[in-house]
């Protein structure tokens, strides 16, 4: 929920002749008094805690930058969230003192928070801002941001938000990105038909996402048993589902035997697993839904992309969360470096205590190709899964 105040008042003579002395650096523990006792001049609603503030200065995830005079006095901050395992951050909070408005210095916190994200390898940086603030508006446009979305009564107040991102580094081309619906997994355990929902909602304008259609596709393509908790969607299982509704479905397999057993060591899990396989395999047989034994290479998912098909993609989170789990996410667009995603999953462990998961953070998420490519392998047998589907 990036934040600046709108209204702009006249700096006082002493304050702008001290501004030479002016720093931006780094928040550390001592500066949580005059974060809180700023973010209470700063904003009506919408406030950080100093549960956050902390959080935020010690977190690997977070940038906090604040400006301060030779005094000590902090005249404003920036926070910055830098989503692991991306190519993404995101401005979340700006905010400048009253005393200090129109002296540049969201400018600087600004420009603070670019350098940091570029430092560790981000290519774009996202905001949301209120369509009232128009000072804030014009702000990020002069720094080169520009509008990509909107979302409606997004802050506390009900005003609604404006989506602006920046490309950091000249990436060659543009993105290119299709319509994509976004939607939340309903459990930990329907990434998967939730990502399916997400294609049918795209490739079939009458079809309705339902909580009883994401269970019932998982019913259709669940493994039944991972290594603990509920299974997952095997890919064949997916594309039988979506075929099923009415799209035309291939499945792409690094391999032929039986998926995800190389972790489980219970024998009764194995066999079913395995009998769960089979199942598929015959029924992909028996339909003529083409299976290709083989990884499909990027540029041809790309070129599939450009011809109007979606692909569903299972991926390790390890690089994103330090979890090794399977994931299924979909392929929402492309420029010359990164891949971007729709990832259902909403369940960011890095987010501050006072921010609620947010859409906004897993939507047409940049994954540089060579991430992805590593990404996209799974267990110890590096298994790669793909599910590309089009409308019939």
């Amino acid at each position: 929920m990036s934040k600046l105040i709108s209204s702009v008042i006249p700096p006082s003579q002493s304050l702008s002749q001290s501004l030479s002395s002016l720093n931006v650096q780094p928040a550390v523990l001592d500066d949580l008094s005059g974060l809180l006792q700023l973010e209470s001049l700063a904003f009506n609603g919408d406030r950080l805690s100093r549960r956050s503030f902390r959080r935020a200065i010690t977190s690997q995830g977070s940038a906090l930058f604040v400006a301060k005079r030779e005094t000590g006095e902090l005249l404003g901050y920036a926070l910055l969230h830098l989503r692991q395992g991306t190519r993404l951050a995101r401005l979340y909070s700006l905010a400048v003192s009253p005393s200090a408005r129109g002296l540049g210095i969201g400018k600087l916190l600004i420009q603070a928070c670019e350098k940091k994200a570029l430092k560790q390898g981000k290519m774009l940086l996202r905001l949301e801002v209120s369509d009232v603030n128009l000072s804030a508006i014009g702000l990020y446009q002069a720094l080169g941001y520009k509008e990509f979305g909107h979302y409606d009564a997004y802050y506390e107040d009900q005003t609604d938000a404006i989506r602006m991102q920046k490309r950091l580094r000249h990436v060659g081309d543009e993105q290119t990105t299709r319509p994509m619906p976004w939607l939340a997994q309903g459990t930990p355990f329907t990434c998967g038909p939730a990502s399916l929902q997400m294609v049918l909602s795209a490739l079939q304008p009458d079809y309705q996402a339902t909580p009883d259609d994401e269970l019932e596709i998982w019913r259709e393509a669940t493994t039944i048993f991972m290594t603990s908790g509920h299974g997952g969607c095997h890919p064949m299982g997916l594309a039988l589902a979506a075929k099923k509704r009415g799209l035309s479905a291939s499945v792409w397999l690094s391999e032929a035997g039986p998926l995800f057993v190389d972790s489980v060591r219970n024998e009764l899990k194995k066999s079913v697993i395995t009998r769960v396989h089979e199942g598929f395999t015959k029924q992909c047989h028996e339909l003529q839904l083409p299976v290709h034994y083989s990884p499909m290479p990027l540029d041809q998912l790309i070129a599939e992309f450009d011809h109007g098909a979606v692909a569903i993609i299972l991926i390790s989170t390890f690089r994103m969360d330090g979890k090794k789990s399977p994931h299924w996410v979909v392929m929402s667009g492309y420029d010359e470096h990164c891949i971007l995603v729709h990832d259902p999953d909403l369940d960011d462990e890095t987010r501050l205590p006072d921010d609620p998961p947010s859409p906004l953070d897993c939507q047409f998420v940049p994954i540089a190709r060579d991430e992805f490519e590593k990404m996209s392998r799974f267990g110890q047998s590096r298994l790669q899964a793909t599910v590309v589907l089009k409308t019939l």
